[in-house]
């Protein structure tokens, strides 16, 4: 199969969809790979170890798309890039599109077979293809809520681990998932005081086993959220439901009874944001103010450590890309059914039952 891996153009994304050990696992499988010229410079790969890897190294996106019929991405398809999809094309990438109602609508009228690492879903309910990057933003979350609480930095002026004599920050988490768990892992090792909401009393066990005093839980309800925010320094919003528009746990109201130069830091943007006031920002510009807040919300997060996020990336993504160019992608889907649940759109039908309520439309049988 000719498989495509362009240059990401959404802003300030640094990631590319495969390392050259990845291309050359392709190629070792009989497949003809196409790199567009700088596609992995900003994760540390240059075109000519791709070349070493057996790739084939083009000028442009025009030399990529067009000629691959399975185009492997990190994130969705910009404007821009509309024009390229098409009916006998395979898009491999994260899309989230219950929070993009223009996007699914351009994928549907293409025609093309769009598969999204962020749905792609085992029996278990584990999203394989979505962890390490939950895992990153978990992490980053902390250090960029650290950041901006900075006074230089339009924050409150709270070092999240104190000195001694001196109180240590608050950190409150939403969500005790990949992310949020990571984010805890961060704010601990940052001597903050932590507490994780969760509706899982089994995950809060889990958390609190592993945590131990380190950590303060509690059963979410909006009462408790309204309850804790009073008190927080720094919100950690974590919160995932596969495929669907993220919950809006955090209200204008809420916010409001915050201190001021309080941070947020809403991880859930890319599907919509679990605090009513965000909105998606990026990192040329990722903060602004609601009331006297500090709201970040940058929808690709893991696209500031792409060194890092690349390799992880590669990782859990390059088995499921092997399959659907071994096989094609509808005899891979047939063979496995976390893959299948990855398929979004196919042949100008929406097909994911979540993105469909989240846009108010009906999902037809894959």
């Amino acid at each position: 199969m000719r498989v495509g891996i362009p240059t990401e153009v959404k802003n300030s994304e640094f990631r590319v969809a495969a390392t050259p050990a990845g291309v050359h696992e392709l190629v070792s499988a009989g497949h003809q790979v196409r790199v567009q010229a700088g596609a992995g410079t900003e994760s540390a790969f240059d075109d000519a170890a791709y070349a070493e890897a057996g790739g084939e190294v083009v000028g442009s996106a025009d030399e990529v798309w067009p000629w691959a019929e399975l185009v492997l991405k990190v994130k969705e398809p910009e404007q821009s890039e509309y024009h390229y999809l098409r009916e006998d094309l395979v898009l491999l990438t994260y899309l989230h599109l219950a929070a993009d109602a223009e996007l699914t609508r351009a994928l549907l009228d293409s025609g093309v077979t769009a598969i999204a690492y962020e749905t792609v879903q085992l029996d278990s309910g584990a999203l394989p293809l979505l962890a390490p990057m939950s895992e990153i933003a978990g992490r980053l979350a902390v250090q960029v809520g650290a950041y901006h609480l900075m006074r230089p930095h339009r924050g409150r002026g709270q070092l999240l681990g104190g000195v001694p004599g001196a109180p240590r920050g608050n950190v409150l988490v939403l969500g005790g998932g990949a992310a949020g768990e990571q984010a805890i892992r961060v704010a601990i090792g940052m001597q903050a005081n932590v507490t994780v909401l969760d509706v899982s009393l089994p995950r809060l066990r889990v958390l609190d086993e592993r945590f131990g005093n380190r950590l303060s839980t509690a059963r979410s309800s909006p009462y408790v959220v309204a309850e804790q925010l009073r008190e927080a320094d720094l919100v950690i919003g974590a919160v995932l439901i596969p495929g669907a528009q993220a919950p809006r746990l955090v209200t204008e109201e809420m916010s409001a009874t915050m201190r001021p130069g309080s941070v947020l830091v809403d991880i859930a943007i890319d599907q919509g944001g679990c605090f009513s006031a965000s909105r998606p920002t990026t990192h040329d510009d990722p903060v602004f103010t609601v009331g006297q807040s500090l709201y970040y919300c940058v929808a690709n997060m893991p696209g500031a450590v792409p060194v890092t996020a690349t390799v992880a990336l590669t990782n859990v993504t390059l088995p499921y890309a092997l399959a659907v160019a071994d096989a094609g992608w509808q005899q891979a889907v047939a063979d496995d059914a976390a893959l299948a649940r990855g398929v979004n759109v196919t042949g100008g039908r929406l097909v994911n039952q979540a993105v469909a309520d989240a846009h108010g439309m009906a999902a037809e049988e894959l």
